[in-house]
């Protein structure tokens, strides 16, 4: 093994394999070493949380990563996202409603088993020449631009010592690069988390005997999905894995739930007997088939450092972690790799990138902070049918129309482009962000006002064609002017999506008229009707397009015929 790399990578897992695989697709002579501390090869179903994957992700592992064939041999399809919602009937799963796909979608994600699948990435890098080290603790971090930056390492009980002219940190949360440079964050995020692997598979199909609602999909429609049980303040996951076997998650607000009600295995089974009695039930049958039982306590983290001019970057959970919730963990790492990818590539092609690496950061930490008030407190909404709907179908179509968009046509490396969404006070991006606080802080002040308790209703979202055309819209490869026009086409798709959103819900809870004006912008539950009437004759306030209208008549319950 030699002594000097063009990269140092410090971890094995997800982020740190693909990082290095996004490198060696790119230039095939680039030298790179992985400092792994596991000291084997990954255990199969009983390693790491993250099976679930999303659309850019997905893109980013069988696009970006060229495996495509290898996902669809090796790795399970995912069906979408499935929600069962609360209920007073929560001992019958055909009671609740659900909201998910009818089969399969155009584009596609998986259900990844992370075992499996980083000992696949270890072998191929290994093809690819790249020298991976197992059993690898890092000692010291010593950055050096103009000598090399240098790893020390002990195996075995040796002290092994490196260089390279750069160093990427995906050590997950033990986060070498930011305890060293002392870069830590808060985060105003306070939720926590348990998952177990058990041996067999779970199909929720079984867990009903009511055979129109067993026939309403194909069998295995519902179990390749990942399935959320939906209650205030928590929800509860089911992943199927390739080795036939099924990941369980428990993911709470400790204002709700507290950690230590569920933090061992018999602890977590009595806790699903009281909140998902269903659940609980069926899992008994699996007590004694478990496999693993982890969890984490305040599990959300940020950083103040992602990428430096010292040509060192933080990706994965060595960087930011934000909430489980709609499976975003790969898609944080593929735009970690991507920006810090590019800087090394470019870097290594003789390019000055040192300005590069300033607006990536200023970008990441924007796009995070973007994404945090899609979560925080928002766990009290958990249990409310009508206010989750909504939310759920806002959540998607911002994450399809403008984020998911960017990442399969390139923007976030297109600097030309990173400038007209971005920089301005106006921009596409910073309206967004304002926009989507906006509606997040709405949904709260709805829960408030509103909670009933719906049953036997199925939503299938990709009945609503502008949900549909979003989710299409992302294999479109744009020209960059084509891809700014889009995004800012798609912005206003979601100011009249949020206008009908909440001139619906005031109509009923306000009194104000149907036909009424709102700006999206200031919209807000607390606001008096007379308040809202004069906002409506106000500049900013817009009409909301009539095919929105009749788009969004899926969301609303009480206008339904029960399924």
């Amino acid at each position: 093994m030699r002594t000097q790399y063009d990269v140092i990578i410090l971890g094995g897992g997800l982020a740190g394999l693909t990082l290095a695989m996004q490198l060696k697709k790119n230039e095939e002579n680039i030298s790179i070493a992985v400092l792994e501390m596991r000291k084997s090869i990954a255990p199969e179903s009983g390693h790491k949380v993250g099976e679930s994957t999303v659309e850019l992700g997905t893109y980013y592992l069988r696009e970006v990563l060229g495996l495509a064939d290898y996902l669809d041999e090796k790795q399970l399809p995912k069906l979408g996202l499935r929600f069962f919602f609360a209920s007073d009937k929560k001992d019958k799963i055909d009671h609740r409603v659900e909201l998910g796909a009818s089969g399969h979608l155009p584009v596609p994600s998986h259900q990844i088993d992370r075992g499996i699948f980083e000992n696949d990435l270890m072998a191929q890098l290994r093809e690819m020449g790249v020298d991976i080290v197992l059993g690898a603790r890092v000692k010291n971090l010593e950055f050096d631009v103009e000598q090399k930056h240098t790893v020390s390492y002990s195996k075995d009980g040796e002290l092994f010592e490196l260089k390279a002219n750069w160093v990427g940190d995906a050590t997950g949360r033990a986060a070498v690069v930011k305890r060293k440079e002392g870069f830590e964050k808060a985060l105003d995020h306070n939720v926590n988390a348990v998952w177990f692997r058990v041996e067999g598979e779970i199909d929720v199909d079984d867990w009903s005997d009511n055979e129109k609602w067993q026939k309403r999909f194909n069998p295995g429609i519902r179990r390749l999905g990942t399935i959320h049980l939906m209650g205030t303040g928590y929800w509860v996951w089911l992943i199927p894995l390739s080795s036939g076997n099924t990941s369980v998650g428990i993911v709470a607000d400790p204002r709700f739930h507290d950690y230590s009600t569920f933090n061992k295995f018999d602890k977590a089974m009595d806790w699903l007997h009281k909140n998902e009695p269903l659940c609980g039930e069926k899992l008994e049958a699996y007590r004694d088939k478990l496999i693993d039982f982890r969890g984490i306590k305040h599990y959300a983290h940020n950083s103040d450092r992602f990428y430096a001019t010292e040509k060192w970057g933080v990706v994965g959970e060595a960087g930011a972690f934000l909430d489980p919730f709609y499976s975003p963990g790969t898609d944080f790492i593929s735009l970690g790799n991507t920006w810090l990818s590019d800087l090394i590539l470019r870097d290594y092609r003789g390019e000055d990138v040192a300005s590069r690496s300033i607006i990536y950061e200023r970008v990441h930490k924007a796009f995070f902070n973007s994404w945090v008030p899609i979560y925080r407190h928002q766990y009290e909404l958990y249990g409310n049918t009508q206010v989750m709907l909504a939310k759920i179908l806002w959540d998607w179509a911002v994450y399809w129309a403008i984020p998911c968009l960017l990442f399969t046509n390139n923007g976030y490396t297109n600097l030309e482009v990173l400038r007209a969404l971005f920089t301005s006070k106006n921009s596409v991006g910073t309206r967004l962000g304002k926009l989507n606080e906006r509606v997040q802080d709405f949904f709260k002040e709805w829960n408030i006002a509103e909670d009933i308790a719906y049953h036997n209703y199925f939503i299938d979202f990709f009945f609503v064609p502008f949900i549909k055309r979003l989710h299409l819209e992302m294999e479109e490869d744009l020209s960059q002017e084509e891809l700014v026009a889009r995004c800012t086409s798609n912005l206003e798709i979601l100011e009249q999506t949020a206008v009908e959103i909440f001139r619906k819900t005031s109509a009923r809870l306000k009194g104000t008229p149907e036909n009424m004006k709102a700006n999206p912008y200031k919209m807000s539950l607390t606001s008096s009707k007379e308040a809202l009437l004069q906002q409506a004759e106000e500049k900013g306030a817009i009409d909301v397009a009539a095919n929105i209208v009749e788009d969004l008549n899926v969301v609303w319950l009480n206008e339904q015929i029960t399924a």
